[in-house]
């Protein structure tokens, strides 16, 4: 196993972009079928619904882009049966050769923090979830984020740390100022301090930033400020974000960054450019479509185009 940058940088350049699938099931937009006739599923049912859902769209985009990040919120909200799938996910994918990053938002302080990254971080044994990559809050403080930076280095994994979020209310607490500069500036600080802490062959480190699209400003400074951490960047299609937005996340090998694209991908099939032409029963050819559309305006507007070979 490699130190995590280097293992996304490998992917991305193994795929030729920085596309991730992010895995957000929703009982309301699955495909007609995926979950039966039934109005009103239970539990288990949509859990069901949402496997069959998830190993669908890994199947699609496994050939295509380097990692998935399913969101555990979703999976969640169906108790033991939902986790069960998202358990199932992650190994799903993994073993399709797809990177898994955990969206969990996670963390706490002492060892409850530290319980919480060896849950999550690295290939059984290290975790029992087995997931690449976990997102993480910064508000508890640095020694909050320690264990996980630790984890991650033991266990060949990473992180990717709240600092400039895709929604609206993020700027609530993210932008206050404390001696002349937003919160998120000094989140970004101890980003960079982190990241150098483990460095790759490919420059980054195992501490990445979680930095929305629908930012493109703050994106541009945020890159001068952490040059050793991978960005996850949300917010791109539905939310607004566009691949002229996350071009200053790249460094001028199209590496460095990573673009998420959740509901414009896997409901595809509901959005008006694809429902037509491929609808419910054609929706995982919603999907390639889709997937493919979002690395070509990647290319067009981003350094993403050195990838291409």
């Amino acid at each position: 196993m490699k130190n995590f940058a280097d293992r996304l940088c490998d992917s991305v350049r193994l795929t030729q972009n920085p596309v991730v699938v992010g895995l957000d099931p929703r009982v309301g937009n699955l495909p007609n079928g995926l979950v039966g006739s039934v109005n009103a599923p239970t539990a288990e049912q949509a859990a069901e619904g949402f496997k069959v859902f998830c190993h669908g769209i890994i199947d699609v985009v496994a050939p295509l882009v380097p990692a998935v990040k399913p969101q555990a919120a979703f999976f969640e909200q169906l108790g033991p049966a939902g986790m069960n799938v998202l358990a199932d996910t992650i190994t799903y994918a993994r073993d399709k050769g797809l990177l898994v990053v955990l969206d969990a938002k996670r963390n706490d302080i002492g060892s409850t923090a530290e319980a919480y990254a060896k849950a999550y971080l690295g290939a059984p044994p290290a975790s029992v979830w087995g997931a690449d990559a976990l997102t993480v809050s910064p508000y508890l403080g640095d020694d909050s984020l320690q264990p996980f930076v630790d984890q991650s280095t033991r266990a060949e994994a990473g992180i990717f740390v709240l600092v400039k979020t895709s929604n609206p209310g993020g700027r609530t607490f993210q932008d206050l100022v404390s001696d002349g500069r937003p919160v998120y500036e000094y989140v970004a600080e101890h980003v960079e301090e982190l990241a150098l802490t483990s460095p790759g062959e490919c420059n980054y480190g195992v501490v990445g930033a979680v930095v929305g699209a629908t930012y493109p400003e703050q994106l541009t400074k945020l890159r001068e400020t952490i040059r050793h951490g991978w960005f996850l960047v949300p917010g791109f299609g539905a939310q607004g974000g566009s691949a002229k937005d996350v071009a200053a996340a790249f460094d001028e090998n199209g590496l460095g960054a990573i673009i998420n694209n959740s509901r414009g991908i896997i409901f595809a099939h509901q959005r008006p450019e694809y429902k037509d032409k491929f609808g419910d029963n054609r929706w995982q050819e919603a999907v390639e479509a889709a997937t493919r559309d979002m690395i070509d305006e990647l290319y067009a507007e981003t350094p993403a185009s050195a990838l291409k070979v």
